[in-house]
């Protein structure tokens, strides 16, 4: 007598792998996990930032309009008041001599600049984040050295307005819908 599996074994074998495997794949949503990986580096990207943007102000008590500027254009949007210089950047200016998006000449610490170039968002583009906002760093800063805020949209359902690790309106920022780090961040 020959042993075996019939085919119907083998079926209901083939069906339950197949609604286990949806499961796995709808419990964890890893499409989920890649947009809170990169929310992840927006806000190392920023703490990175705002360390950097400290070290320059206590070495540099007294820099010049060149190490520190603050009057640019924001090419993308709008959001920051005219009241206070912006530059939304949807760009690759990652060089930290002051002309990078950052308006910070970090080279000019006597220590050197701690970071080797400015970081990017990982998706840096105009559109496709949550609100339909756009996926980039945005940079304001006034003339008093020291005075700033540096912006990112969060993509993932965790990190957003009303997420279980919501970093956009628990930052104490203006905008409830940008993660919003720096010095002044009421504009």
């Amino acid at each position: 007598m020959k042993r075996g599996f019939t085919l119907i074994e083998l079926l209901v074998v083939i069906a339950i792998l197949v609604v286990l495997s949806t499961a796995v794949v709808l419990v964890l949503n890893p499409v989920e996990l890649i947009k809170q990986s990169r929310d992840a580096v927006r806000i190392s990207d920023l703490a990175a930032i705002k360390s950097a943007i400290a070290l320059f102000a206590v070495d540099l008590t007294n820099p010049t309009a060149l190490q520190w500027q603050a009057s640019t254009t924001c090419t993308v949007s709008n959001f920051f008041p005219d009241t206070f210089p912006r530059s939304c950047i949807f760009v690759s200016s990652t060089a930290v001599d002051g002309t990078g998006w950052v308006r910070v000449a970090f080279d000019a610490i006597s220590s050197k600049s701690p970071l080797s170039r400015l970081p990017l968002d990982p998706l840096n583009t105009v559109a496709g984040c949550s609100d339909n906002d756009g996926c980039y760093y945005a940079w304001a800063a006034s003339t008093t050295v020291g005075v700033y805020e540096i912006d990112a949209n969060m993509e993932s359902n965790k990190y957003s307005e009303g997420g279980l690790a919501d970093v956009e309106s628990k930052d104490e920022g203006s905008m409830e819908n940008w993660y919003e780090v720096g010095t002044k961040l009421d504009s």
